[in-house]
């Protein structure tokens, strides 16, 4: 990407410390008891929910281990991005995506209304994905999207296809860990997901950068959707704002696990019994840095808003009903162009 144009600058309150802090705090779950079961250990499952739970509440964010997607699709997957990502940015382009078209590459993203430090290829896991056709409430227009598939790698649809069957799977067991962690029925969360789901799997590729100190991978931000699930290499780079200080915390990474964040709307469905955390990636002087996230979301025509198992009298509502789809539509703009202002958050929902 050559020297840094001033696209890339993140305000002085916003720009990263160089000196990394990296600790030990956010969970590891092992989720044997689930994944490698003979016979079901009620106690097992309920000590996993447990941990679910702490983590959801303090953090925001754990990782995952013994998780049951295969290492070796990981590796083949990661092998595949790093292939893509390394042709000349002419052949990358050839399936770029755009504001019609959410499949394929892109190297001009923003956040918060700076660049992002990156190049991505995104994928649907469902083909093809219905989505609203523009933001407006009023209007009840549908696209269908499909995905684009480069030329090269040649095994490139196969590997991400087997992977998202694997992900897809870890997904729903999450999900259901996270609803028995607020009290609800383990499937209560799944009719959200079984039809029409517009998930998507990203590949990032994020090249050193010479001014590691003004630049960010991807700015500060909270996921949209449900549940992400990121695969990151070894060199490192994701930040999470600690709730309890809101100190910029690194994540170190643990071979062969998966970080694990809540987003917006679950949130929203627990009425804020779990956050959403703000978090951003930093960019590196010296190394490249490739991650996977699995970003998990609803259908489009969901309507998003606190479950009624989880409010009361003294637990009344904390947020307006809104329809994922519309409300991701608007949001996406922001991602092509710098706005005038902050694109749209799950606070302009708030109950006053």
């Amino acid at each position: 990407m050559g020297e840094v144009d001033p696209a890339f600058i993140q305000e002085p309150d916003h720009r990263p410390k160089l000196s990394h802090i990296e600790v030990e705090g956010i969970p590891i779950i092992d989720l044997s008891p689930i994944i490698n079961k003979t016979v079901e250990d009620p106690s097992a499952i309920q000590g996993l929910v447990k941990e679910i739970a702490s983590a959801c509440k303090e953090w925001g964010f754990f990782q995952v281990i013994n998780h049951g997607v295969p290492l070796t699709l990981r590796q083949r997957l990661e092998e595949a991005s790093r292939e893509f990502f390394a042709q000349s940015l002419e052949d990358k382009k050839k399936v770029s995506r755009n504001e019609t078209n959410s499949s394929g590459y892109f190297d001009t993203e923003h956040t918060k209304n700076v660049r992002d430090w990156k190049e991505v290829f995104d994928y649907l896991v469902k083909e093809p994905t219905f989505f609203p056709a523009t933001p407006d409430e009023h209007d009840h227009q549908v696209n269908q999207w499909t995905n684009q598939s480069p030329q090269y790698p040649p095994n490139f649809r196969v590997v991400i296809q087997e992977y998202i069957q694997e992900v897809e799977k870890l997904a729903y067991k999450l999900l259901e860990l996270i609803a028995l962690s607020l009290g609800l029925e383990a499937k209560r969360l799944e009719e959200f997901f079984i039809k029409d789901q517009t998930s998507s799997i990203r590949l990032n590729h994020y090249p050193s950068c010479s001014y590691p100190e003004l630049a960010l991978g991807v700015g500060r931000h909270k996921d949209p959707g449900a549940l992400t699930i990121l695969a990151q290499d070894e060199v490192g780079g994701l930040e999470v704002k600690r709730r309890a200080d809101q100190v910029w915390i690194g994540v170190k990474p643990t071979p062969d696990a998966y970080i694990i964040n809540v987003g917006d709307i679950i949130q929203v469905w627990s009425n804020d019994a779990y956050e959403s955390v703000e978090h951003r990636v930093v960019v590196n002087s010296e190394k490249e840095r490739f991650s996977i996230p699995f970003f998990f979301f609803p259908a489009h025509d969901s309507e998003i808003k606190p479950l009624e198992e989880l409010i009361d009298e003294k637990n009344p509502p904390k947020y307006r009903p809104y329809k994922w789809g519309k409300f991701i539509a608007k949001r996406k703009s922001g991602n092509f162009k710098k706005q005038n202002g902050e694109n749209l958050q799950i606070y302009h929902y708030k109950v006053a």
